[in-house]
């Protein structure tokens, strides 16, 4: 059976066979038995390097924080996370960069500013918190749903809105202008809009 510790665009942890590409945590969510308990302790939320300098431990090590996986770096974000300062400094660094020109901050702002941030913007007293936009003013690497996407989850890539899977995205939609529900907190939208570009699993492109 699959371990459930794999994050959805949604921002749900499921258990499913594909792993993703990308690796990150949320705090200590299992118990000793390895079972989720939580799905979030901390307001840090990272995107991680599968492996870094050789560490390596078990995925649900009693009293250590819960390996999460991610099909890529968008799903991800969408989730509410963000690069790791340690293992993935210079994208963290542009990611900060972004985030300051994107929303306006007189100074760069703080890993721990972000995570405030972030945290404020993605849950909500009834879980995941949404936001509403029209499409056509959206940059490449927003996550939606809704509109013609239904209830499932698309990313909004070169002109399509392609529907993700937990093993890649299929299906390709028109993305026309219409009004869609957003799962990529706002401040990481206007990051993406002022130039981060997240790195995409390889079906986004067709491969």
């Amino acid at each position: 059976m699959p371990r459930r510790n794999r994050v959805t665009p949604f921002g749900d942890i499921v258990a499913v066979p594909q792993r993703g590409l990308v690796f990150g945590n949320r705090g200590v969510l299992h118990d000793d038995t390895g079972e989720l308990r939580r799905s979030w302790q901390v307001r840090r939320w990272l995107l991680c390097l599968p492996e870094f300098r050789g560490r390596r431990r078990p995925l649900a090590e009693p009293g250590r924080y819960t390996a999460l996986f991610f099909l890529d770096e968008a799903t991800g974000l969408a989730a509410g996370h963000r690069p790791c300062f340690e293992c993935r400094r210079a994208a963290f660094g542009a990611f900060r960069d972004a985030w300051a020109a994107g929303t306006a901050s007189v100074e760069p702002p703080t890993a721990s500013g972000i995570d405030d941030r972030l945290h404020a913007e993605r849950i909500g007293p009834g879980g995941k918190r949404t936001s509403t936009a029209d499409l056509g003013e959206l940059p490449d690497g927003v996550f939606v749903t809704g509109g013609a996407a239904g209830g499932r989850a698309c990313l909004l890539w070169r002109g399509r809105l392609l529907v993700w899977s937990p093993g890649g995205y299929g299906e390709r939609l028109p993305a026309e202008r219409q009004v869609v529900s957003v799962l990529t907190p706002p401040s990481t939208v206007a990051a993406l809009r002022a130039g981060y570009v997240p790195e995409m699993h390889p079906s986004a492109e067709g491969r």
